[in-house]
């Protein structure tokens, strides 16, 4: 975390003794009493100024005085104080304080003063959608602005989207924008066996298990006053939902094999590709783990559906290395592509570019660069997406394979004015398929 210059003003030892606790990772300075704390205050050199309302036994909030002193020298200034009545916060706000709250719960007061002061002072310098999160579109833009407002919070993060939009991206400007001081700890629950996931997440004793020759730290601990981020989170069995949501709920969790308890003071951000209220309906995914991890839901948007962002992406991942120039036909080829990769496809799109393409980019080389993109990725890729992938393992091949076909055929009756036999002859069907793909779009059994 970066260091900080602090005043606090407090009249009580004890309270003085608390911050001193809470503010060791930064340079601290301690006044007494208003007048002290005015006089330093007027000199200037700080960050941050935690000023206590009532200072002595003279006059009542007496540290109201320092708000406006602070305020004219630009130091971000917390009130902290006994008397929350509603008169007192309004009049604090007034005065021009940043931030109010009232004493009892520093441990998690001061962290989240900081974190909102960071916040702040990052919003400032930084224009996340030029630098972090590329987007022009209006209704993107409304919900990573939403979500960084909760940024320095601990209100759960769920993060929705097709896979390549950015979730992970988003995540970790959610991170980098909370102001806390742990790590940003990423695992993705699809990659790992429900046993494999449990000791990833909660870490085993050295002989817990076969194999356990040595202890390790997992992704819970190591995420301690950080982030963890739960990436592909409808993966996980209903078991561990069930023993990830207690130790949300408790921040304390039993590594394997130990019988000593571990706390963590974790942010939880999860993400996942799939519709999340069709799992709680399916039986996969408790409903009291679903309302513990969406506090806040974004939900990202293919980037087929905001095309206005492909040529600012396209910038902006090759910003730093070879300046390109897109003709106009070449343009319009890359605003007429669907990009089912979404900006992992882009990003490879440019990679290439770089590495093998003169200067001017003519309609040819796009076409032909987008080719290699879906070659590379194959069945695994573009081709068929890990959305595609999910419904065959839940649905089985065969109802996978008709809803491919129905939506190959939907396209070609679209694209063809719903002329039939021309469908027939692009496609190369029977009409036996083609009507029985017909059958399944309007909900009527299939007969054949």
């Amino acid at each position: 975390m970066q260091k900080l210059s602090i005043l606090v003003v407090e009249d009580d030892a004890l309270a003085r003794k608390v911050m001193a606790v809470q503010l060791k990772e930064h340079a601290v300075d301690f006044a007494e009493n208003a007048a002290s704390g005015g006089k330093m205050i007027e000199a200037g050199g700080y960050a941050l100024c935690f000023l206590d309302l009532q200072l002595g036994d003279g006059e009542e909030a007496s540290g109201m005085d320092l708000i406006p002193l602070a305020a004219a020298r630009g130091i971000y200034s917390v009130v902290m104080s006994g008397h929350d009545a509603e008169a007192v916060v309004e009049r604090a706000y007034e005065l021009g304080c940043d931030d109010f709250y009232s004493k009892g719960n520093e441990a998690s007061n001061v962290d989240s003063v900081i974190a909102r002061y960071l916040n702040k002072k990052e919003g400032a310098k930084s224009d996340v959608f030029a630098e972090r999160f590329v987007t022009e579109d209006h209704e993107t833009r409304a919900a990573v602005k939403e979500a960084l407002k909760y940024a320095p919070s601990e209100l759960p993060v769920l993060i929705l989207g097709p896979s390549g939009t950015g979730k992970t991206n988003l995540a970790r400007v959610l991170h980098d924008h909370s102001g806390r001081a742990g790590a940003f700890v990423a695992i993705n629950c699809s990659a790992y066996t429900e046993d494999l996931l449990e000791a990833e997440l909660f870490g085993y004793k050295k002989g817990a298990f076969t194999g356990a020759n040595d202890g390790h730290k997992g992704k819970l601990l190591a995420a301690d006053r950080g982030t963890l981020f739960l990436d592909e989170i409808g993966s996980m069995s209903m078991k561990m939902q069930t023993k990830l949501l207690k130790a949300i709920e408790e921040r304390s969790f039993h590594p394997l094999g130990s019988d000593k308890a571990e706390t963590s003071r974790f942010r939880v951000i999860s993400a996942t590709l799939e519709d999340v209220q069709t799992l709680i309906k399916a039986g996969k995914m408790r409903f009291d783990f679903f309302q513990r991890i969406h506090g806040l839901t974004v939900e990202l948007k293919a980037l087929a559906r905001r095309k206005g962002d492909v040529l600012p992406l396209i910038a902006a991942l090759g910003r730093g290395g070879k300046r390109l120039s897109f003709s106009p036909e070449a343009k319009q080829r890359l605003l007429a592509h669907d990009w089912p990769g979404n900006v992992r496809e882009v990003k490879r799109f440019v990679e290439l570019l770089a590495a093998g393409e003169a200067g001017r980019v003519g309609p040819e080389a796009v076409d032909r660069l987008l080719r290699t993109v879906r070659a590379e990725h194959g069945t695994a890729g573009a081709f068929v997406g890990e959305e595609q992938y999910r419904y065959a393992l839940e649905n089985g091949l065969a109802a996978a394979a008709d809803r491919f076909s129905d939506e190959i055929i939907r396209r070609s009756l679209d694209d063809n004015g719903g002329k039939k036999t021309t469908v027939l002859s692009d496609l190369g069907i029977s009409t036996r398929i083609l009507y029985a793909a017909i059958a399944r779009m309007r909900g009527e059994p299939n007969e054949s």
